[in-house]
């Protein structure tokens, strides 16, 4: 079974995620390239530190090279904002990053990008899909062989992407700082990339969880308030200016500020936002998945902008920043990007333009934060994840989206939608979905409001409604 969901196709190691099924998907991607006349073109390839990432690389560039497509391989662990900043660099047909992000160690996957260095849109993965269904013979060529033909490159595009980010930054200002910085790469690939940037920026910088652990000591590798609690302990005991936290492939951050606090994802967005509207002179639109925080609607609101709604996968918050030429995209679970940079998201990136916000600010992230919620209030969201059987799933969807059934909550409803699930608006600023996960089988259930036990309780109706 090969499917793709919102961050790319992932399985269990060893039930789905096996040598034949890679080598299937591969095949599939190439039959795509030859009827579209586009195998011609060149395909990037890189890995992270999960168990067989670096061996599911190679197996994909022996069906691409005995397809005759020549394959950039970025063989050593490789951040997938960096695997996507090189396919927009060569022009790459496709690109593709062997990783699970924050998914499980039992898991790993493929994410698919195309060109310009996004991800595949869902009009992409369907194509694919449909190729694999109809892949009868595979072709394959020694790895080594397609070495010596020269239908494999190995190439290392690290010093091109660090000095795109570092071009966009105000060195001078952070130099003047020697900020202590803290990061935690969670046993993945962040440390190389962003350890040259903070040292190049005269950062008094530390690292922990840096070993090659594909366990990921036992926890999740997802920065979170949970996951990130030996991070903020060493904050606050060795008294640095910011903890940073990266996901397994480095597309997804966490921070902890200088009190020890944990910065949820939403208010890393609002703060961006903020610091670049206000302290850059950047102007315009903002996009947010639906599970995202609306105090960027008062923002963009404010700042005469919009902000647009668009379902949960980032390959939605490219195509419409892409569209609105929007300021900064992102999402609840802690991705974002910003105008001129790749069209994914980046955790090295996004950690480096707050390391520059704090500096050129000169006010602690606690600071800036309490300036957004006096102008316009705060929001508390609360996320849930509940798993289910299989034969749940079937009584849920019936429930929630064919029946359109809703509990009796206590708060004024203004509309519902379905555009990804189910999205309850509240009156009072507030909302509530319930969706199921598209990389992992569990029912999420978010919801945000100015009060955290509004939005504990708005949830907790929810779950007892579903029986989950």
């Amino acid at each position: 079974m090969i499917k793709f969901g919102t961050g790319g196709w992932r399985s269990i190691i060893g039930e789905d995620f096996t040598k034949d099924n890679i080598r299937i998907l591969v095949q599939a991607m190439c039959d795509d390239m030859h009827d579209s006349g586009k195998d011609d073109r060149p395909v990037v390839i890189g890995y992270d530190r999960r168990f067989l990432s670096d061996i599911g690389a190679r197996w994909m560039c022996e069906v691409f090279a005995g397809n005759k497509i020549e394959v950039e391989l970025i063989d050593k662990n490789a951040p997938t904002p960096l695997i996507m900043f090189e396919v927009k660099h060569k022009n790459a047909y496709f690109g593709a990053a062997v990783t699970a992000s924050h998914n499980p160690a039992l898991y790993n996957g493929v994410k698919i990008f195309t060109e310009g260095g996004r991800d595949a849109s869902m009009e992409a993965t369907d194509r694919i899909e449909s190729y694999i269904d109809k892949v009868q013979e595979i072709s394959s060529m020694d790895f080594d062989e397609a070495l010596e033909q020269g239908l494999v490159t190995i190439a290392d595009p690290s010093n091109e992407y660090i000095d795109s980010i570092l071009e966009k930054i105000d060195n001078e200002a952070v130099r003047k700082r020697n900020l202590r910085v803290l990061l935690d790469p969670m046993f993945g690939v962040s440390k190389t990339s962003l350890q040259t940037i903070l040292y190049t920026l005269r950062c008094d910088l530390d690292v922990i969880n840096d070993r090659h652990d594909t366990l990921f000591g036992g926890r999740l590798p997802s920065p979170s308030a949970e996951t990130l609690t030996h991070l903020k302990q060493k904050v606050l005991e060795d008294g640095y200016d910011i903890g940073i936290g990266t996901d397994g492939d480095a597309d997804r951050l966490g921070v902890i500020d200088d009190e020890g606090r944990f910065i949820h994802p939403n208010e890393i967005l609002a703060l961006l936002y903020y610091y670049l509207y206000n302290n850059k002179g950047w102007k315009g639109d903002v996009v947010r998945n639906l599970a995202t925080t609306h105090l960027l609607d008062d923002m963009a609101e404010d700042f005469g902008a919009v902000c647009h709604e668009v379902p949960v996968g980032f390959k939605h918050i490219s195509s419409a920043m892409e569209r609105t030429d929007a300021v900064i995209g992102g999402e609840s679970s802690g991705g974002l990007t910003i105008r001129g940079h790749i069209r994914g998201k980046d955790g090295i990136f996004a950690a480096t333009l707050l390391i520059e916000m704090i500096c050129v600010t000169n006010k602690k992230i606690s600071e800036i934060l309490n300036d957004i919620y006096d102008k316009y209030g705060h929001r508390s969201m609360v996320e849930k994840a509940y798993s289910f059987k299989a034969t749940k799933k079937k009584e849920l969807i019936k429930l929630l989206y064919e029946d359109k059934a809703l509990p009796e909550f206590p708060y004024e409803i203004a509309k519902i939608s379905y555009m990804d699930g189910l999205k309850v608006y509240f009156k009072n600023k507030g909302w509530l979905i319930a969706r199921f996960s598209g990389t992992e089988p569990v029912l999420r259930v978010f919801s945000e409001m100015p009060e955290k036990a509004d939005a504990e309780n708005a949830c907790d109706i929810m779950k007892k409604f579903l029986g989950v």
